[in-house]
């Protein structure tokens, strides 16, 4: 179990430090196994269930479907029309939260307009299956490339997101000929459903820390017979990669991650009082710095306080309430430049944003996805090197900066922290959700840092 290893490490975290920044509804069909139906834990939909006694080790892989019931469906909208909204904000910005106007307008459009069946027909028309790995079910996304030798990739999501902000990378990576790219560059696509997260099982036990995922991560690879293979990851899907490469998992020949943990320990140790920032900075670090300092006086970190500490207490509202569900999503300061679709053009849409977040009230994961901030708690900062033991990574290492995500590394910080950086790229246009935000561009820096490794 991952515990505080100290009162003093409590408090820090408690404080809300700066350096701590991270960023059954479903009709389930395991293919030649007998079912029964049973009622879940997600607001009383009804989900099939394989009853057969399972061995010890199941590495069975099972096809998946999803379905979500007319009825729930309905109580979604019965819910959002009995929203109790609160007063409105006494500022002129963000600062207090999402402001009143514009969530209800987005809760109102998702009450009456908004069609999860779509979402359903976009996920069924992909290749999705379960598998069950350490006890827990695990869901994932497996798209082949229909060109020859194409090299394996497993795409890892954080929070807020799911399998739904990687959808629109899958045809790049799987076809990159009709992309601007060649044969030469094409990837088999596996993206796998956090544990607690979206359709996959939540763990019942403690235990499901970014290693333990990474193990899981490895043994999925291994069961879809993968023996040369790379692993990509923001946000949460940083530090699980990132575990994947410590580990040397068989048959990973190197990572690439956004968000990356580079932050040295000279100004780490001064991150939580705010500075004042260490001696010797570049003009391009102590920019860094400033705007690190500068988020934690903004409050940028509170969910991320909260979802440590208290993961089970943030759960109740966003469990009952739509509205403070979606509330609770778009607190995430990787949405602080999202317009809430003005411009229904732009990557991710008003529809995007909702397909993410009806897939967490639909299975009822707000509270076992917050988890995974109390399960990271002892290890702390995923943006620190020594936290995440970066000196440990022998692998090749890939890095590519979004010029609008929540942290903008400096490359001298990364060769710092990465023994072996073979690939590094700061890009003009992106930010916390790249792989939403810019999928083409996403794919392409994907094409790039791999090269060299196939």
């Amino acid at each position: 179990m991952t515990t505080f290893k100290s009162t003093a490490a409590r408090r820090a975290l408690l404080a809300g430090s700066i350096a701590a920044l991270c960023g059954g509804l479903f009709v389930f069909v395991p293919a030649h196994h007998a079912q029964a139906t049973t009622a879940s834990d997600t607001g009383g939909v009804v989900v099939a269930a394989d009853t057969t006694s399972r061995a010890v080790e199941d590495r069975s892989i099972r096809t998946f479907t999803a379905h979500v019931p007319q009825t729930t469906l309905e109580d979604l909208r019965r819910r959002i029309a009995a929203t109790r909204w609160p007063d409105r904000e006494t500022v002129t910005d963000r600062s207090q939260g999402s402001r009143l106007e514009d969530l209800q307008a987005l809760v109102r459009y998702w009450g009456t307009r908004y069609d999860w069946r779509k979402a359903e027909v976009k996920l069924n028309a992909l290749p999705q299956f379960m598998t069950n790995i350490d006890g827990v079910d695990i869901h994932f996304i497996h798209v082949r490339s229909r060109h020859r030798n194409a090299l394996p990739v497993i795409i890892t999501h954080g929070w807020p997101g799911s399998v739904i902000e990687q959808l629109k990378v899958i045809g790049p990576l799987t076809d990159p000929t009709a992309h601007g790219g060649s044969a030469d560059d094409a990837f088999d696509v596996v993206i796998p459903s956090l544990p607690g997260y979206g359709f996959s099982g939540k763990p019942t036990a403690t235990g499901w820390d970014p290693d333990h995922i990474a193990r899981a991560w490895a043994e999925l690879m291994q069961r879809l017979g993968y023996t040369r293979y790379v692993a990509q990851g923001g946000d949460w899907g940083t530090p699980i990669s990132s575990a994947m490469a410590r580990q040397r998992a068989a048959g990973l020949l190197g990572i690439h991650i956004n968000l990356p943990a580079t932050v040295p320990p000279e100004v780490a140790a001064v991150l939580p009082m705010g500075g004042p920032a260490p001696a010797g900075l570049t003009e391009k670090e102590r920019a860094v710095f400033d705007a690190l300092v500068g988020s934690g006086k903004m409050g940028n970190l509170a969910y991320f306080t909260m979802m440590t500490a208290r993961p089970q207490t943030v759960g109740y509202g966003a469990t009952d309430s739509p509205a403070g569900l979606a509330a609770w999503v778009l607190v995430h300061p990787g949405f602080a430049q999202w317009t809430y679709s003005a411009d229904p053009e732009k990557s991710p849409t008003k529809d995007d944003v909702l397909d993410n977040i009806t897939l967490y009230w639909l299975t009822n994961t707000a509270t076992s996805s917050a988890r995974l901030y109390w399960e990271n708690g002892a290890r702390g900062s995923v943006i620190v090197a020594a936290a995440q033991k970066t000196n440990e990574i022998s692998l090749p290492v890939a890095i590519t900066v979004f010029p609008e995500d929540v942290y903008r590394p400096p490359e001298t910080w990364a060769r710092r922290a990465y023994p072996n950086l073979t690939y590094f790229h700061e890009v003009d246009k992106g930010g916390h959700f790249a792989a939403w935000e810019q999928p083409e561009l996403f794919a392409a820096e994907l094409r790039a840092a791999f090269r060299s490794l196939r």
